[in-house]
């Protein structure tokens, strides 16, 4: 039996580490920023021309690492399976209907391995809920995207519709005796 010396061991086992993605590839962060784009706007807008299941839960991550904060406090969903739960009872009731959804401002970072990415943006999301319009104007929208098996999917997202606007708007109507 051939013995090895501790030293010729460990530099064997460093340089193999080092062949196996030891140093990271290089990335064409445009591709990828383009990729994650597509991502980002493949998720919300899934429902034109028509609601599609199988487009709704193409960028998300199918598993509980899954989490999105809704506007309201007690907006919170846990894993992909408690979205799907969500999904069918909001988007899929026949009682909604989507209008449209605009991006504006969308920045992306993407990571120095290239396998992670967050983004954030302004979010205008039109819809009729029972004949009546609904809407999410000027939301504030923010994620996190991680690439698997060369995909990239949404693992986090977070929603907030800023208070600020409103509270401006209501001292407004105030001051000039409207309620």
């Amino acid at each position: 039996m051939k013995h090895v010396r501790m030293p010729a061991l460990l530099t064997a086992l460093s340089t193999a580490a080092a062949g196996c993605g030891g140093t990271p590839a290089t990335i064409d962060r445009d591709a990828e920023v383009a990729a994650i784009t597509t991502a980002i706007e493949g998720s919300i807008r899934w429902c034109f021309p028509d609601k599609s299941r199988e487009r709704l839960h193409e960028h998300l991550a199918k598993d509980s690492s899954f989490f999105m904060f809704k506007p309201s406090s007690t907006g919170t969903i846990i894993g992909h399976d408690q979205f799907v739960r969500y999904a069918e009872e909001v988007f899929f009731d026949p009682r909604f209907t989507p209008v449209s959804s605009d991006i504006r401002d969308l920045r992306i970072s993407l990571s120095r391995g290239g396998d992670a990415a967050w983004f954030s943006c302004f979010l205008d999301d039109r819809g009729i809920w029972d004949g009546q319009p609904v809407a999410w104007l000027n939301a504030r929208w923010t994620g996190v995207l991680e690439e698997r098996d060369g995909k990239w999917l949404l693992v986090q997202q977070h929603f907030s519709l800023p208070t600020d606007a409103e509270e401006a708007e209501s001292a407004a109507d105030s001051a000039s005796g409207q309620t």
